[in-house]
């Protein structure tokens, strides 16, 4: 189990009968405890209660690179009602109780730039969906990006195309700047190889698919995030729409699927896509994604 999970999963510190030796012990031993923030003042100090007890975390302690600059206030603004991860500094005699949120993230950006290494699959959160990509929350609100391209072997033109934010994925760790002090992560290794995808369906099925590119020679169909087809060209379609599809060949060669498009259909009627994990902990070391007999080729790492 990573020791620095995403805030939204953390289990809420219990403090309905905490005690104020009880807080000075958390202070001495450096415990992170998990606390909704109630509200954010006018300078963007977040509030809490410890067991009815006021508590504060001030801005400059509320996200990491807020000092800097090279983080927004949003960062701040967006945690009221949620969860944060924090430490207590000071117990002072007269007014509310002084946390830090940045302490714990520093450990937790540490431990990620440090104590793990690419290829270690990690829990994740998305905070915000982006035209190139996606920012997830790998511990304790440390922010890591998840490029458009590392989100699944079939393209999408926007990270909203495949996550809501709050949603809990898998992710696997793939570079660590650590002058920078920034992560990037992946996620398509995750999802399996063509052969994998393709098992799932046979010639002459039916299936639901996502439209995501629209092209002079045909039209690419989602059939899995890690598995698209070519149909005849429609221009009457747009991406994201979904349609039925006919298969009418899987090719592994070539690794190419031909479909047929029947007709178009209403998403509201279908379940929620699925993501599909082939695994969610320990470690990746190598990842091919094409069949070994396939002209092109593709690997993890890269």
């Amino acid at each position: 189990m990573q020791p620095y999970l995403p805030e939204s999963m953390q289990a809420p510190t219990p403090l309905d009968a905490v005690t104020m030796d009880q807080l000075r012990r958390w202070m001495e031993q450096g415990a992170v405890l998990t606390v909704p923030a109630l509200w954010c003042d006018e300078d963007h100090n977040l509030h809490l209660s410890l067991g009815g007890l006021p508590a504060v975390i001030p801005r400059d302690r509320a996200a990491l690179g807020i000092t800097e600059g090279t983080v927004r206030e949003i960062a701040i603004l967006s945690r009221v009602g949620k969860a944060v991860c924090c430490r207590i500094e000071a117990i002072p005699d007269h007014g509310p109780i002084v946390l830090s949120r940045t302490a714990v993230q520093r450990d937790a950006l540490h431990h990620l730039l440090y104590e793990r290494k690419p290829g270690d699959i990690l829990p994740a959160v998305v905070t915000n969906t982006t035209a190139f990509g996606v920012f997830c929350d790998v511990g304790c609100g440390v922010p890591a990006l998840l490029p458009l391209e590392n989100i699944s072997v079939s393209r999408i033109s926007h990270g909203s195309d495949r996550f809501d934010v709050g949603q809990e994925l898998y992710v696997i760790l793939q570079r660590q700047d650590r002058e920078a002090g920034r992560v990037t992560v992946t996620l398509k290794e995750l999802l399996g190889t063509w052969e994998e995808n393709a098992a799932r369906f046979q010639t002459g099925q039916t299936v639901p698919a996502i439209v995501r590119s629209i092209q002079p020679y045909g039209v690419f169909l989602e059939l899995t995030p890690n598995l698209s087809g070519l149909a005849e060209a429609d221009d009457t379609l747009h991406p994201g729409q979904v349609v039925s599809a006919y298969i009418k060949a899987i090719l592994p060669d070539r690794q190419k699927i031909k479909l047929s498009i029947l007709d178009t259909l209403d998403p509201a009627l279908l379940p929620p896509p699925v993501l599909r994990y082939t695994q969610t902990e320990g470690h990746l070391e190598y990842w091919e994604y094409s069949p070994s007999n396939a002209r092109l080729r593709t690997v993890f790492p890269r």
